[in-house]
């Protein structure tokens, strides 16, 4: 299998990369293709909040080649109200919905609340058993005990084949905020440690970094190293970049990639974006 390192942002759409990254105007419909000419890969946060109606997720598939992957959130109704109990109906609903996609999926991302911790460790396991082995899944936990002695989640994890995404911010939390953005961040996000270990040949890594672009290239640079390791070992990670206000993450992603490419040279780079027109008066 020939090794691919996937890229992209927490997000395909955000008003300060238009006539930057994207055409302005761009209908909403033309959008996520805009975005996959930076990036090959995507978080699926939306789906958090609800579940798209069909008809949307066969427009995401039209606008999205079948080797771009789409890293799906599930809906928070199921992680974090149900807490993985009674989901079958609406885990059913869910990928149901998600079936236009295809092969665009490439994982299924249960996001566990903090409270999520060691004791409901046979919940987690019972929902893994039980899921179709169609898709791949990945699940990412805020815990502080899950990091402090990781083997009990890892023997869940791995029974099933399901990945363990990180979400580092150690970068970030590294010196105070000094902008808006960055103190906003600095009360929402979790303060995770850095964990690199892969249980499975498709890691995904969500990274976050700062306001300044050298903080935050500086900050991935254990990362860089990491995924070098992973496909000279034959894996094919994702990495997600996110920095508080995500304005340039797209142009951060692609420099990512760039800087793999740099020490794996026989990665292949990603396609170029469509040249965006300059704005005019008229």
């Amino acid at each position: 299998m020939t090794q691919s390192l996937h890229v992209g942002c927490a997000m395909w759409t955000l008003k300060s990369w238009q006539g930057r990254f994207v055409e302005h105007p761009l209908p909403a419909q033309e959008r996520l293709r805009a975005y996959a000419g930076w990036c090959n890969a995507v978080e699926g946060n939306t789906t958090f909040y609800a579940t798209p109606s069909p008809d949307t997720v066969a427009s995401w598939a039209e606008q999205t080649d079948p080797g771009f992957r789409f890293v799906l959130k599930l809906p928070k109704h199921i992680t974090h109200e149900r807490r993985l109990l009674e989901a079958d109906e609406p885990l059913r609903i869910f990928l149901e919905a998600m079936s236009p996609l295809g092969p665009r999926i490439h994982t299924l991302w249960i996001q566990l609340p903090g409270s999520f911790g060691p004791a409901d460790l046979p919940t987690l396991d019972r929902f893994l058993q039980g899921l179709p082995p169609r898709h791949r899944y990945a699940v990412e936990v805020r815990h502080a005990s899950f990091f402090e002695n990781p083997g009990p989640l890892e023997e869940v994890l791995s029974a099933t084949g399901a990945e363990w995404i990180p979400f580092d911010t150690t970068a970030f939390f590294e010196t105070p905020p000094t902008s808006d953005a960055e103190r906003e961040a600095w009360t929402k996000k979790p303060r995770m440690p850095r964990r690199t270990v892969a249980l499975t040949d498709r890691p995904i890594v969500r990274y976050l970094g700062r306001d300044s672009t050298a903080e935050t290239v500086a900050g991935w640079q254990p990362w860089i190293t990491t995924v070098v390791d992973w496909l000279r070992e034959g894996r094919s990670p994702t990495v997600f970049l996110h920095t508080p206000d995500n304005a340039d993450a797209p142009d951060l992603a692609r420099r990512f990639h760039t800087e793999v490419r740099t020490r794996f040279p026989s990665l292949a780079p990603l396609p170029d974006p469509t040249p965006i027109a300059p704005l005019t008066l008229f």
